[in-house]
C-alpha cells in the first residue's frame, strides 16, 4: 500500500480510499445493505492497508453512516481517517449544521471525524447556504468544539465555482470528480494542491463504468493482461501529482482484492508513453461514442419531472460504448 499527504492537514492517507457510496446490498439494485458483508470487506480494505473511509449522510438511504460505525468497532476506528459529509440540501437554519453533525456522530457513533466535508457545494449552494448561513463558521467552530478535526467539501459545478471556493482559504480538504473521460478539474486540481488542500477524487473509475466488459472496438486500448480499463482509469488519477487519494465504491471482495493490488505495485502511480497514448485514444473514443459522462452519481435525483435520469443514461452508455443491446 501506498500513502500520501493530506495536504496541509499533516494526514498520511492510503492512495485508495474506501467509498462507501456502493457498499454490498442483500438484493442487487436495491440501497438495502448487506451488513455483515459490508463490515467484512471494510475491514478487509483497513487491513490491509486502507486507511482512508469516505461515507455520507445520504448514501444507501441513510444506511451508511450506520454500517461504516459498526466496520469500525473493535479498534478499527483508530486505524483510520474518518470522512463524511454536511447534507447541505436540508441544512436550512444555522442550527441544522450542529443538528446534523451531531445525528451523524450518533450514526457513526464516534466522538469526533477526521474530515468533515460540506458536500456537493455548487454556485447555488455556495451563495445561499455556505455564505448565506454562514456554515464556514459553523464549521470552524466545531473545530473548536474538537467534533472534526478538518473542513472540506465536495463539489458539482464549474471550474470557476471550484476556483472560488477554494479562494476562501478556510477549507483543507477537497472531494471532486476526475477520470480518464472527465478532466473537466484537472486545472483546479493542481491549483488546490498548490494552496495546501488534500484533494480526494470521486469517480476514478467512472462510477464502475471504466470496470466494464469493454466493446470489440475498445479493447485495442486495453493494458495487456487486463480485462477492462479499472487499472489504467487508477493509474491516470495517481498520475496526478495534485491528486492525494481515489476513493472507490468496493462492493465486493473481487473489487477490494483488484483495486489493493493495484495500489500496492511499485509503479502503482507511473505511466509509460505507450500507456498515456492508449488511454487518450480510449478517451477520444469514447468521446466519440457518447456526450454523456456520467457516474451514476445520482446528484441530479431526484428529477422534479420523476425522470430516472441515471437509470436512462446508464441505458444509454451501456449501448453506446460497451454495445450492450440489453440492460438489467
Amino acid at each position: 500500500m501506498h500513502y500520501r499527504k493530506l495536504g496541509k492537514t499533516g494526514l498520511e492517507v492510503s492512495a485508495l480510499g474506501f467509498g462507501c457510496m456502493r457498499l454490498p446490498t442483500i438484493t442487487p439494485g436495491e440501497t438495502k445493505i448487506d451488513r455483515e458483508e459490508a463490515i467484512r470487506l471494510i475491514r478487509k480494505g483497513i487491513d490491509n492497508g486502507i486507511n482512508y473511509i469516505d461515507t455520507a449522510y445520504p448514501y444507501h438511504d441513510g444506511e451508511s453512516e450506520t454500517v461504516v460505525g459498526l466496520a469500525l468497532k473493535d479498534g478499527y476506528r483508530e486505524k483510520v481517517t474518518l470522512v463524511t459529509k454536511s447534507p447541505l440540501w436540508l441544512v436550512n437554519e444555522e442550527e441544522d449544521f450542529d443538528k446534523f453533525l451531531d445525528e451523524q456522530l450518533g450514526k457513526l457513533d464516534v466522538e469526533y471525524l477526521d474530515v468533515y466535508l460540506l458536500h456537493a457545494i455548487n454556485a447555488k449552494q455556495l451563495e445561499e447556504k455556505v455564505h448565506g448561513l454562514k456554515l464556514i463558521d459553523k464549521g470552524l467552530k466545531a473545530k473548536e468544539d474538537g467534533k472534526i478535526k478538518h473542513l472540506g467539501f465536495s463539489f458539482h459545478d464549474k471550474p470557476e465555482v471550484l476556483k472560488e471556493i477554494i479562494d476562501t482559504g478556510k477549507f483543507e480538504v477537497m472531494l471532486v470528480q476526475y477520470n480518464l473521460l472527465d478532466k473537466a478539474n484537472e486545472e483546479m486540481i493542481s491549483y488546490a494542491a498548490e494552496k495546501g488542500l488534500g484533494v480526494a477524487i470521486m469517480g476514478p473509475v467512472g462510477g464502475g463504468r471504466l470496470a466494464g466488459t469493454p466493446s470489440e472496438e475498445l479493447k485495442q486500448f486495453i493494458t495487456e493482461g487486463e480485462k477492462t480499463f479499472a487499472d489504467m482509469a487508477l493509474k491516470f488519477v495517481w498520475n496526478n501529482p495534485g491528486v492525494t487519494i481515489a476513493l472507490s465504491g468496493m462492493g465486493t471482495e473481487e473489487m477490494v482484492d483488484q483495486n489493493i493490488a493495484l495500489v500496492s505495485a511499485e509503479n502503482y502511480d507511473e505511466m509509460t508513453d505507450d500507456e498515456k497514448e492508449r488511454a487518450n485514444k480510449f478517451a477520444e473514443k469514447v468521446n466519440e461514442l457518447t456526450e454523456v459522462i456520467c457516474t451514476n452519481c445520482k446528484y441530479c435525483e431526484p428529477c422534479p419531472e420523476e425522470v430516472n435520469i441515471s437509470t436512462i443514461f446508464r441505458f444509454l452508455v451501456n449501448y453506446q460504448v460497451y454495445g450492450q443491446q440489453e440492460s438489467s
